[in-house]
């Protein structure tokens, strides 16, 4: 009987919630034009883009091509319904109207799937949906004089704590790096002192607001300024940037009026967009989990990658970019992880700390529901000195400004070597990170050196024509090698200065880490060695 009348207070209630609107996506089954778009590239892909595909050898699939102008017309005509969003990687529309409208649109022949917002709508077929989408990641693939002597005054900090001052002095800035800001608006940026740097160098290629479909950013809210300040603000003994010199595209995609789904799918359309123009780093200081309609939010199972939006960060990054993405600030409230698309397998989730390089209490953890270490890096996120839309600069708190502090370092980082891939990038900075060698869900691999990376990639860079590749070097806890045939048993050896063996591995897997902290900072001589080939150097123990 209790549970006959459960089932009556549920059909009421969803009677109740009926006449209201309500908010779905809905799937297509297939691209009809999809033969044209993949035979001419140009026009679904911005010349940059394109070469950022073959740059990193990606090749071209039908979630580049766009949704069918014929099916998107169609949905558009439908009775009671309203288009607030398209999304050609899921091949999807993000629609609002009444239950009953959203339900008629099933009898179209070229719908495969609707997805509510409201969980409880959902079976178990259709929120596989998002899951099945899911693109697997991609498999990837002499120093210059100082030059620039920037004065950082309160920033020096947060720079110097991810060592980002020794890529700059040796003019590493971000140059011919694309950075897309996807924020809530960007009041100020166009007026005064610190943008005025970007904007008198033509930095800032493009703008638009998804939510009002407008060109005009620089209103509606200033967190975004904030945002951008930490990667391109420019004003000397107060505050510089990460990556002053990058090019940056500033995407609005929050309203600010009300928390709904709508904003993941206007944060998907964003990310489309910043592929098809060629961005390398889209950074976000945003994060969902609850919205207004308590139906509508997500549950801690359900953070595991498989959102709406954390399914297009992992698409994104099989398109060639990096996703840098605020872990959030709930670590002191009574739901303490992350929300998405921070929990995207792919995505680096950006924690805080402070001055002193300990956690902040806001900082929100992990892990994520499926058992992925989450956040990924740490940077300062206490007390960061960023600039207002009055052009004030003063210290703020969030996750929302570590976050871009990395973004811009991972530009800076990339501008010395733009022909790595981003998948190689990722995994240089997160093997730079103090952690790396033992991560956890407080900390992630901790807080990346940015100066290490540098050398690292010098390192392997040197050491390619070599059978064996030794990185990072210098490290400090955790050691790997990589070789570009397979090898059979890897023997490998280190002996101090005064040629006493310190360490032996007689089974050593490439790219598996071995770790080696218990030895005294210095340096030591290594061999390598299997049944063909025998390597000898010098590595640096910080």
């Amino acid at each position: 009987m209790k549970r006959y009348c459960l089932a009556i207070i549920l059909l009421l209630s969803n009677i109740t919630y009926a006449q209201d609107l309500e908010d779905a996506w809905v799937y297509f089954l297939d691209k009809p034009q999809s033969s044209f778009y993949l035979q001419n590239p140009d026009q679904m892909l911005s010349p940059r883009a394109i070469q950022r595909r073959v740059q990193q050898n990606i090749s071209y699939d039908i979630k580049d091509v766009p949704v069918d102008a014929a099916y998107l017309s169609q949905i558009q005509a439908a009775s009671g319904i309203e288009v607030k969003a398209t999304s050609k990687w899921h091949n999807a529309v993000h629609i609002r109207g009444t239950l009953e409208n959203i339900q008629q649109l099933g009898n179209f022949s070229f719908v495969s799937t609707i997805v509510y917002a409201n969980h409880s709508w959902n079976n178990q077929q259709n929120t596989a949906v998002l899951s099945t989408i899911k693109n697997e990641k991609k498999k990837g693939k002499n120093l210059q004089q100082p030059q620039i002597n920037y004065n950082y005054g309160n920033s020096f900090l947060q720079s110097e704590m991810l060592n980002v001052p020794f890529l700059h002095s040796n003019n590493f800035t971000g140059e011919n790096k694309v950075i897309a800001i996807m924020d809530s608006g960007f009041l100020g940026v166009n007026t005064t002192a610190p943008f005025q740097y970007i904007q008198n160098q033509n930095l800032i290629a493009g703008t638009y607001d998804f939510v009002h479909r407008t060109e005009n950013v620089y209103t509606s809210h200033n967190h975004g300024t904030m945002v951008l300040s930490a990667i391109a603000g420019m004003a000397e003994n107060q505050l510089i940037g990460t990556a002053p010199n990058a090019l940056f595209y500033l995407f609005i995609t929050e309203d600010i009026e009300s928390e709904n789904p709508v904003e993941e799918s206007y944060w998907v359309e964003a990310l489309e967009k910043a592929d098809s123009l060629g961005v390398d780093i889209v950074n976000t200081s945003l994060g969902y989990f609850s919205y207004d309609n308590p139906s509508y939010s997500y549950n801690n199972n359900q953070i595991n990658g498989t959102s709406f939006s954390s399914v297009a960060a992992d698409i994104a990054f099989s398109k060639g970019m990096i996703c840098v993405v605020s872990a959030g600030n709930s670590g002191n409230t009574a739901n303490p992880t992350i929300g998405v698309p921070s929990d995207a397998t792919t995505a680096l989730a950006i924690g805080s700390v402070d001055n002193t390089e300990q956690r902040s209490s806001f900082s929100s953890i992990g892990p994520t529901s499926d058992g992925r270490i989450k956040p990924d890096l740490m940077a300062m996120g206490t007390a960061t000195i960023v600039a207002n839309q009055t052009g004030t600069i003063s210290p703020g708190n969030g996750t929302s400004f570590s976050a871009p502090i990395v973004s811009g370092a991972i530009a800076s980082l990339w501008s010395a070597f733009p022909e790595m891939t981003n998948e190689e990038i990722i995994n240089i900075v997160k093997a730079s990170a103090d952690r790396y060698a033992n991560p956890d869900n407080y900390y992630g691999y901790g807080i990346p050196d940015f100066m290490q990376a540098y050398h690292q990639v010098l390192s392997v860079k040197k050491q390619k024509e070599s059978v064996f590749c030794l990185y990072p070097n210098p490290f400090s806890e955790a050691l790997f090698f990589s070789c570009e045939k397979e090898v059979g048993n890897t023997i490998f050896e280190m002996y101090n200065l005064q040629g006493q063996k310190v360490y032996e591995n007689t089974q050593w897997i490439p790219d598996t880490a071995l770790n080696l902290s218990f030895l005294e900072k210095g340096i030591y001589w290594y061999v390598l060695k299997n049944a063909t080939a025998i390597q000898q150097g010098k590595l640096i123990k910080q």
